[in-house]
């Protein structure tokens, strides 16, 4: 349990007896103050209109009693006035008595107002009566009303009223006895209370005292002494447990000195460490400077070669892409060629056609001729045989004739002349045929030069790509070396921080004194080893040759396969991982 609510409880249940004391006094003294205030306002004012009535009914007797004695009428109303005014006080005081009673009345007061009451009716008739006879000059009668009825029934009134008052003392008895009664209950209780409330404050005080002791293991003082040694950095105080419980402050603060002390020896163990693993990494990243200038020189020199390689292929880059040129040039002339050579063998074989159809029309021609021959020769004969009538037939026939034989003479000239076409241009048609083999040999021939030169040029167009891919290589080793240097700086400022922070460390925890008589030193780390940066120089991206091969376009020939699309390089990848890598390093 807490000590706050240990001391919580002890002053509650001291408060709590305090309240119930508090309380009962003042039940109490409510009570005695209502039954003070009772006999006050209601007892007292009974007694008192009990008493005004008694002394009323008297005084009305007596003065009954001394109008025995008048003789005078004149004085004997005095009196009888006098009577009729306490009948009034009277009336007035049984009014207010019986508005009392109303309110509040116990059964015994209630029967005696009644016969007060009946007291009264009785004797009121009687006193009446009376009146009448003094007033009517007859004393003698009114003396014998007075002690024959009046007597009587004032006796009984009186009594009803003396009882009536006997028992507004008795209740005014009570009541004092009772409040005596309540105070002297309410006295002994509040003492026994109190008493009670002593002895538990007492206890409590004990039992909190030796819990508080026990929890703490000692006195307050000598616990505030030890807590102030260990802030004051001494661990190696001694701390007295003898008699102690195990869950106590003083040895939770033991145990709580050896873990500190524990805590404070792992402290300076880790700084030493700390500060050979800050000079550890120092030489490290000498040596890492080192290298980083190392290979910086290098990418250097393969820059310069990889850019003496980008010239020797950008070179036959341009060399291949001229022969290309010119490939395609000659194969669209042997093209060109070959489609003039067919144009040709087209034209001779329309000749060769031609001239057989015109040796057909001559072998016509010819027989045309002969059978004009032959019909002229039978035109003379019959001319002949007409004689003088025939003479002129004949010599049209003779003409005809002639004519016929010139044109057969000519038909032979031309066919012999034809023949000899046919044949020239039989062996022309023979030699223009060879001629197209040639040239599709020729163009065959081209076209497979210029695939060569294309698969050059793509081939050179692939040493361009990959001259690309190794640039792009060299910019990343380039970008890493970069990345390398600002790392070396920075594992440099780290390893610097690491040795300031390490010596702080130590110097913090050199105000623990863990040994008796150890003297009080900070330690100082040794410092590191400066790391010399390594200054790299950004290395220019090399111009790879990208020059565009362009392709032949030949008729009746497969397209060249396009060149290989080169691998792209995973830049992002690379550089992202080598960064991981020297981070974590």
């Amino acid at each position: 349990m807490k000590v706050g609510t240990r001391l919580g409880l002890g002053f509650a249940l001291v408060l709590l007896f305090l309240i119930a004391v508090t309380a009962v006094g003042i039940v109490r003294m409510a009570q005695i103050q209502d039954r003070l205030d009772h006999v006050i306002s209601v007892n007292n004012v009974v007694s008192r209109l009990v008493v005004d009535m008694r002394n009323n009914v008297s005084e009305r007797v007596n003065s009954l009693r001394v109008l025995t004695l008048i003789a005078d009428p004149a004085d004997m109303e005095t009196d009888m006035k006098r009577n009729k005014e306490l009948a009034t006080k009277y009336a007035e005081f049984q009014d207010k008595l019986s508005a009392q009673f109303a309110v509040e009345a116990t059964p015994e007061e209630k029967t005696l107002l009644a016969a007060v009451k009946e007291g009264e009716a009785q004797a009121m008739p009687a006193i009446a009566k009376a009146s009448e006879l003094w007033l009517a000059a007859k004393p003698e009668e009114a003396t014998r009303v007075l002690v024959k009825e009046i007597r009587p029934a004032q006796k009984k009134w009186m009594a009803a009223l003396e009882q009536l008052g006997e028992l507004e003392d008795k209740m005014n008895a009570q009541m004092q006895v009772d409040a005596a009664s309540g105070f002297a209950s309410a006295r002994t209780f509040m003492i026994a209370m109190g008493l009670l409330a002593v002895a538990i404050s007492v206890a409590a005080a004990l039992v909190i005292t030796r819990s508080l002791q026990k929890q703490l293991g000692g006195e307050p003082d000598y616990t505030a002494s030890i807590a102030g040694a260990i802030a004051g950095g001494d661990l190696s105080i001694s701390i007295n447990t003898t008699g102690a419980d195990k869950n106590s402050l003083v040895v939770e603060m033991r145990e709580m000195r050896n873990s500190l002390r524990d805590i404070v020896s792992q402290v300076r163990t880790g700084t030493e460490t700390i500060g050979t693993a800050s000079r550890e990494i120092a030489a490290g990243n000498v040596d890492l400077s080192s290298r980083t200038e190392m290979q910086a020189s290098s990418l250097e020199k393969t820059a310069s070669a990889m850019d003496e390689l980008t010239s020797t292929v950008k070179q036959n880059a341009d060399n291949a892409r001229e022969a290309n040129q010119l490939a395609s040039v000659a194969s669209d002339v042997a093209v060109k060629g070959g489609q003039v050579v067919s144009e040709v063998v087209d034209t001779m074989s329309s000749i060769d056609a031609s001239a057989k159809k015109i040796v057909d029309i001559i072998g016509v021609i010819d027989g045309i001729a002969f059978q004009t021959n032959i019909l002229a020769l039978n035109a003379a004969v019959e001319a002949a045989r007409a004689g003088e009538q025939g003479r002129g037939f004949a010599v049209v026939a003779s003409e005809v004739r002639n004519l016929a034989q010139r044109s057969a003479a000519a038909a032979k000239e031309i066919k012999v002349l034809i023949d000899d076409s046919v044949e020239k241009v039989g062996a022309g048609t023979k030699l223009v045929g060879q001629a197209g083999v040639t040239m599709d040999e020729v163009v065959t021939s081209v076209r497979r030069v210029t695939d060569i030169m294309s698969e050059i040029a793509n081939a050179s167009q692939e040493q361009s790509a990959g001259i690309a891919q190794v640039n792009q290589s060299i910019i990343e080793m380039d970008s890493m070396t970069q990345q390398n240097a600002a790392l070396v700086e920075e594992a440099a400022a780290a390893a610097q921080s690491l040795q300031d922070q390490a010596g702080e460390l130590a110097r913090v925890v050199s105000i623990f004194k863990l040994v008796e008589g150890e003297e009080r030193a900070a330690v100082v780390a040794a410092p590191a080893p400066a790391a010399k940066v390594a200054v790299v120089k950004p290395i220019k991206p090399i111009a790879a040759a990208r020059a565009p091969v362009k392709k032949l376009a030949v008729k009746a020939t497969p397209a060249p396969a396009p060149a290989a699309k080169p691998k792209k390089v995973a830049t992002a990848a690379a550089s992202t991982a080598a960064s991981d890598e020297w981070e974590e390093f």
